[in-house]
């Protein structure tokens, strides 16, 4: 699933893409894909793009007074042409969700591979009328997201904080990957309570997060859409690198695996050399 960086890079290439463009129409492709139906999107039609922003892990195309939002989620993608073919696409078919088209004849598709179907699309007045986006915690990449804010928030729970960190109404854009990757780099258990935190820890957690997640941006930066996906496997310790070793102290990288996700992590770096015990037996191997 796209999260806090790869969607930022997004917004970054599509602001140079974009913005000062005409759009000339947007094209539903997948009966799924639209979540709203008024405004319709023919109303963007003629428009001029005229800015975008993040919210969390939603990307805000903004044109005139309206907002065109879309939510990734797990499969799905943005991918620019150059060009597009001069038959119209045939809707239902494939992967691909939504297509929209600039004055200049280029522009981006939306697909989703897989067959569970959760990539969103909203046409709003106000970003707040999308209730994902109404629901978000606070922004890690704020400035006003300092170390008293994040430990006033873990305050308020009572979980582990793996749990915590991919809560979007908690802290908004971080998800499944980089909560393996802050947890790794602040050598922490993801099992670890958020009520067992230590005013260290909580400073060396909220340090290390901005740092990984900065880093990703900064990683991404100036990339194609394309090559974001590489970047991202590329750039993990831990996620999804299951049976390689750690690249800090060497050991195996393990998994605790769920019903339709997984974590990794480092058992000598992060639980004392104590392997976790699989989700599914919900407790640690003693």
């Amino acid at each position: 699933m796209p999260e806090l960086p790869e969607v930022e890079a997004l917004r970054i290439f599509l602001d140079d893409h974009l913005v000062g463009r005409e759009i000339d129409r947007v094209l539903p492709l997948a009966v799924s894909v639209l979540k709203t139906y008024d405004p319709p999107l023919a109303a963007l039609h003629g428009t001029t793009v005229t800015g975008t922003a993040r919210h969390g892990k939603f990307l805000d195309v903004r044109a005139g007074t309206l907002h065109l939002i879309i939510h990734l989620a797990r499969a799905g993608w943005l991918r620019w042409r150059d060009s597009f073919p001069a038959a119209p696409p045939r809707p239902g078919r494939g992967p691909l969700a939504l297509r929209t088209v600039l004055a200049g004849g280029d522009g981006f598709d939306l697909t989703e591979a897989g067959t569970t179907k959760r990539l969103a699309v909203h046409l709003v007045h106000e970003p707040a009328e999308v209730p994902g986006i109404a629901r978000l915690g606070p922004d890690p990449l704020d400035d006003a997201f300092d170390r008293d804010t994040f430990a006033a928030l873990l305050a308020a729970e009572n979980r582990r904080i793996k749990g915590a960190l991919c809560d979007q109404s908690l802290i908004a854009g971080i998800g499944n990957a980089y909560s393996d990757e802050i947890l790794h780099a602040a050598k922490m258990s993801p099992y670890k309570p958020t009520t067992g935190l230590g005013e260290d820890e909580i400073t060396r957690l909220h340090t290390v997060l901005r740092d990984t997640l900065r880093d990703a941006v900064a990683r991404s930066g100036g990339l194609a859409a394309g090559e974001l996906k590489a970047e991202k496997k590329i750039g993990m310790r831990v996620h999804g690198r299951t049976g390689e070793a750690c690249p800090v102290c060497g050991d195996t990288i393990r998994e605790v695996s769920f019903s339709d996700s997984s974590l990794q992590y480092c058992p000598t770096c992060q639980t004392g050399g104590r392997p976790l015990a699989d989700r599914r037996l919900s407790r640690l191997l003693k």
